[in-house]
């Protein structure tokens, strides 16, 4: 029971600072879609021009505006968390107190994670109610939408584990973020965020089969516009990664903690 107050507590802490400035968190809902509207939809409109027969690598005009919508959604899901606060509190002193305290460093962080996606759930439905009424995308069965959102879920784990891991690393660097700039960006490219995979070439395609990031993003948008066979797959390929994934962060934090020094105090 006091396992269960510890991580109910702190996930309402996470919701409380993240609904602190109205106007921060007004902003943080209504932002993506606007910047859709203003770029990706005004882009690939562009693009396409006043051709409605138009195809680029099998995506029509509304094919390929639905995917750049669905692909807002999947961000939102399951790639939005990031590691700063976890690499400021190893590099500012602040995990003295996580080490002694009754609630371990990763508990507290991952607690954080889970207010964290609460809160990125509610704005992926309103950015998802909106897209839907100006027929940029096209709203699933409920089970189909509902099978998504849990792979993008459990994605958002193995998102969790690699910036926790990336977090960490400032027991040896002085800085992480440029690591999760780099990080983050290969990611989007490998990722299909900024183009379908489809536009790559083949033996590239090939390659992401057996990588995690397309499963991060591209197969996750394909899952919501309507390919529910890829969800059994991406399943596999996402829990075959994470092991490792996982293994090699358990060490980082094992070691990182033994040359810890506190100096930031």
């Amino acid at each position: 029971m006091n396992e269960a107050i510890k991580w109910v507590k702190t996930i309402k802490y996470q919701w409380t600072i993240s609904l602190a400035y109205r106007l921060n968190f007004f902003l943080e809902v209504i932002a993506p879609v606007l910047v859709f509207f203003f770029v990706q939809y005004n882009l690939w409109s562009a693009i396409y021009g006043s051709d409605p027969n138009l195809m680029i690598k099998g995506y029509s005009k509304t094919q390929m505006i639905s995917y750049f919508g669905w692909t807002l959604i999947v961000g939102m899901i399951s790639r939005g968390h990031m590691s700063g606060n976890i690499a400021e509190d190893i590099r500012l002193g602040r995990i003295s107190a996580h080490l002694v305290y009754p609630f371990d460093f990763w508990k507290y962080h991952f607690a954080n994670f889970l207010g964290f996606q609460g809160i990125q759930l509610f704005i992926a439905t309103i950015t998802f109610s909106v897209l839907a009424i100006f027929d940029i995308i096209s709203p699933p069965s409920f089970i189909h939408l509902f099978s998504a959102v849990i792979y993008c879920l459990y994605v958002s784990i193995f998102w969790f584990v690699i910036q926790f891991l990336i977090g960490i690393l400032a027991f040896w660097l002085s800085e992480t973020w440029i690591l999760r700039v780099i990080f983050n960006l290969i990611t989007a490219f490998l990722a299909g965020t900024y183009f379908p995979l489809e536009i790559y070439p083949s033996w590239f395609q090939e390659i992401m089969k057996v990588l995690p990031f397309s499963y991060i993003q591209y197969y996750p948008v394909k899952i919501f516009m309507g390919d529910l066979s890829l969800l059994p797959k991406s399943f596999l390929i996402i829990s075959i990664w994470i092991i490792p994934v996982i293994l090699i962060t358990k060490l980082a934090w094992s070691r990182g903690v033994r040359r810890y020094t506190a100096a930031g105090m």
